[in-house]
């Protein structure tokens, strides 16, 4: 299986060389160069998510020397659970897919997990550590801290805007030390990830180091990402015959791009919807056919605050058609008012205390119940409430329990630098 450029196939790599180059050397994003067909059967006996991520990732990694590796791998990485969980008081059949039982209380740990078990076998033998950049807008960067902190071969720089997410999850991303260091930028996500993407095309820095990503770029995050609904996926197809809808919370679009991967690849899924907040670059694409990327609005769903969301570039490279691709997802937006309204009404009825992202899928999917939609729904929960705890709580009117892993997080001392808007000052203090 090889892997080419979003931009040019002629950049043709196998999977190992995508994951260590994170982005191709147009500035394209690298996707498979074509993609296998799985049915239902193939699975069968298969229900953890190692088990079946071993299966779904092998004919990714076709050819490279990962491929002998990836039980193992999978093993390592998806160690914590991603259960599908009844909404029994739901006004129609719906379940929740949590996928914040890992370590960092968020979806990225899943990707960010998997990378680091896969690059630490592509790095064996290696005499240059690897330099691996990372832009968040909240959960990504605590995700791949947790992941590659303490590995002699790594060092992390993650950019975050200052201000622009929660308290706790800024601790999260600054608790780390080590060979990880956390600059807040004074900027806005966006920001972050343009200093990111000038970074890799920078001569100076690429001759100092031997850099890579951690963002949802790489295809090394998207991959295990697909585990997760193919598990929900086959959990209800053996349950009742039935492809599960997913509502999934849309920012940078790589989780949303993942269940697409995975419906195409041939898992059982149905319709797909997304939830973006107020940042309606998504919305408003998928409604005029035209592109038009912007700056970020904030908001209290603060890692959806994404104004030009790179993963469109593989979604329309998946589906280079408009209208294929607006038959293949729908999208629905959700603002500040009305995240807080379903946190508020969805504790009272429902017994669920969603995160803001959460809630932004919570809101579309009575939304497309008003509509008439039909069928069993997902609704893709990304993160714990209780990191969002200066929002949902004053709403509940209680507090949130606070997972282990992250009250071990909380209580770590903090190391961050500021940094200005600018590839010069990242720059700058890399090399420094």
């Amino acid at each position: 299986m090889h892997y080419i450029s979003t931009r040019n196939a002629q950049h043709r790599v196998l999977l190992g060389e995508a994951i260590a180059q994170g982005i191709a050397p147009d500035g394209g994003l690298f996707v498979p160069e074509s993609f296998p067909h799985f049915v239902p059967h193939q699975f069968d006996g298969e229900t953890d998510l190692a088990e079946i991520g071993a299966r779904l990732i092998a004919p990714f990694a076709a050819g490279d020397p990962l491929a002998e590796e990836l039980p193992e791998i999978c093993r390592a990485a998806f160690d914590f659970p991603a259960p599908l969980v009844p909404l029994p008081e739901a006004p129609a059949p719906a379940c929740v897919l949590e996928l914040f039982h890992g370590p960092t209380s968020a979806f990225k740990d899943f990707g960010a997990r998997f990378l680091a078990e896969c690059l630490a076998r592509i790095r064996r033998g290696a005499t240059k550590k690897l330099t691996v950049l990372v832009a968040t807008s909240g959960d990504t960067g605590g995700a791949v801290a947790a992941a590659f902190h303490n590995r002699p071969w790594v060092d992390v720089a993650v950019l975050y805007p200052k201000g622009l997410v929660s308290q706790r999850q800024a601790q999260q991303l600054a608790c780390w030390g080590g060979n990880v260091r956390t600059f807040a930028v004074h900027g806005t996500f966006d920001d972050c990830q343009r200093m990111v993407k000038e970074a890799f095309r920078d001569p100076a820095l690429n001759e100092a180091f031997q850099l890579s990503s951690a963002n949802s770029i790489n295809v090394g995050r998207l991959l295990p990402q697909m585990v997760y609904y193919a598990k929900a996926g086959l959990e209800m197809w053996r349950r009742n015959g039935r492809r599960a809808n997913f509502i999934i919370p849309a920012g940078n679009l790589g989780n949303a791009l993942a269940c697409i991967w995975a419906r195409h690849v041939g898992l059982p899924i149905g319709e797909i919807a997304l939830a973006t907040n107020a940042n309606q670059t998504i919305t408003d694409f998928l409604r005029s056919g035209e592109w038009q990327p912007r700056a970020s609005t904030p908001t209290l769903a603060s890692a959806m605050d994404v104004g030009n969301p790179s993963n469109m570039e593989r979604l329309r490279a998946l589906h280079p058609e408009f209208d294929e691709l607006q038959a293949q997802i729908g999208a629905s937006s959700v603002d500040d008012i009305e995240i807080r309204a379903t946190i508020r009404r969805d504790s009272h009825e429902l017994g669920q205390v969603w995160c803001p992202h959460t809630a932004t899928a919570a809101k579309v999917f009575r939304r497309l119940l008003a509509r008439g939609a039909r069928g069993e729904w997902v609704i893709v929960s990304t993160a714990h409430p209780a990191k969002f705890n200066d929002v949902v709580e004053p709403l509940i009117g209680r507090t949130v329990e606070i997972p282990a892993s992250l009250a071990k997080l909380l209580a770590l001392p903090r190391h961050e630098q500021e940094l200005e808007p600018s590839l010069a000052a990242l720059r700058s203090q890399l090399l420094a």
